[in-house]
């Protein structure tokens, strides 16, 4: 009689024991390839060969030194090297570029500083570096962090010797801090130079207005035709006067005396020569005669224009004089520098490399990527 147990109706089978196919070793065989292999020996390298990283930092900040001078109550001056905004945001690029590097490499030997662990291949720099490739590591090993709202800019150097990074920060500093003067020089020469040449254009019309003036004197034998004009009409006046005295004195002598009287005929002579002189007189102070002379008044209107030109040069030469005195003063102050809020450190245990958050990144990237790839194979073997 066959066992109830085994023949009731509608009672599962017992499942047989769980094994591992072929394809779960190939997982497993693949986790320890592509995931625990590579994390062991990343450990193994930090551990065992990476060289210990010392940061230094420091921190500062364009300053704008806006004290005024003297020569401001004469005109404002403008602003030598713009905004200090500007200034730090050149000042960003200036740390990250060739040129900060070339000249630092050249002060205290970059390549030397970056190629001291010999065994550490990785985190070191290569003995035959390029300059590309000084340029590439620098961007690894030197950390900028700038806040354009406030202007303020640190920076931490890495090096595997303490000393070697804060030399690394205090050069960074010392050649930023030339870089910011080298523009204020440059603004405030372009200032200097401009009101130099301001200043020679002034003395050059101040000397050409005093050498027209000097050839007109000489030419016309003239020292001021004002001066000379007005005695020109002193004498005129005097002659009118006499003329009218020599003509009521002839209206006299015509009414008492004969007509042959001596008196008569020497005051009609007086008369003609002071008409004479007056006739004289007035074309030297009107029009030309038939000299080659010029007449008074014209004289006079070249010797004021040319006087207007003298004042003018002068009024030049004063506000360009001002201006170029006020542009020296301004240029011996350094109105830009830099001003540190935290000195170069020196450090006395080693921050990098961090060991630990590196092989935790390591493992969670391998891991991800052996994931996705175990996700792939699964989606093709489903689609069978």
């Amino acid at each position: 009689m066959p066992n109830a147990a085994t023949s009731a109706p509608g009672k599962p089978k017992s499942a047989s024991g769980a094994f591992m196919r072929l394809r779960h070793w190939m997982l497993v065989f693949s986790f320890l390839l592509l995931v625990a292999l590579p994390t062991g020996l990343t450990g193994y390298y930090l551990y065992a060969f990476a060289a210990d990283q010392y940061a230094s930092k420091v921190g500062f900040a364009v300053r704008n030194e806006d004290s005024a001078s003297a020569f401001d109550l004469f005109g404002s001056l403008s602003n030598l090297s713009g905004s200090s905004s500007s200034d730090t945001d050149i000042l960003y690029r200036f740390i990250q570029g060739q040129e900060l590097v070339v000249m630092i490499d050249d002060q205290i030997d970059l390549r030397e500083m970056y190629t001291k662990p010999q065994q550490d291949w990785v985190f070191s720099l290569t003995a035959d570096a390029s300059i590309e490739d000084l340029l590439d590591y620098w961007a690894h090993a030197v950390r900028i962090v700038y806040d354009p709202g406030t202007g303020l800019i640190e920076i931490e150097a890495r090096a595997f010797d303490p000393e070697d990074a804060r030399d690394i920060v205090q050069a960074i500093f010392d050649q930023s801090s030339a870089m910011i003067n080298n523009l204020s020089d440059i603004a405030r020469s372009d200032l200097t130079r401009y009101a130099r040449e301001e200043l020679d254009q002034a003395i050059e019309r101040l000397k050409d207005a005093r050498r027209a003036i000097a050839i007109f004197r000489n030419e016309n034998q003239l020292v001021d035709p004002s001066a000379d004009i007005q005695g020109q009409m002193g004498l005129l006046n005097s002659l009118q006067a006499q003329l009218a005295d020599t003509l009521i004195e002839l209206d006299l002598l015509s009414e008492t005396a004969r007509e042959n009287d001596p008196r008569i005929t020497a005051a009609r002579l007086r008369s003609e020569a002071i008409q004479n002189r007056i006739s004289i007189e007035r074309r030297n102070l009107g029009v030309a005669d038939g000299s080659e002379r010029a007449a008074f008044a014209d004289l006079v209107g070249q010797f004021e224009s040319l006087q207007v030109d003298l004042r003018f040069g002068e009024e030049a030469y004063i506000a360009s004089l001002t201006a170029f005195d006020g542009s020296v003063a301004e240029a011996r102050r350094q109105n830009k520098y830099l001003a540190a809020y935290l000195n170069p450190t020196i450090a006395q245990t080693p921050q990098y490399p961090q060991r630990e958050i590196t092989l935790i990144l390591v493992a969670l990237m391998l891991f991800g990527v052996w994931a996705i790839l175990v996700l792939v194979y699964y989606s093709l073997r489903d689609r069978r």
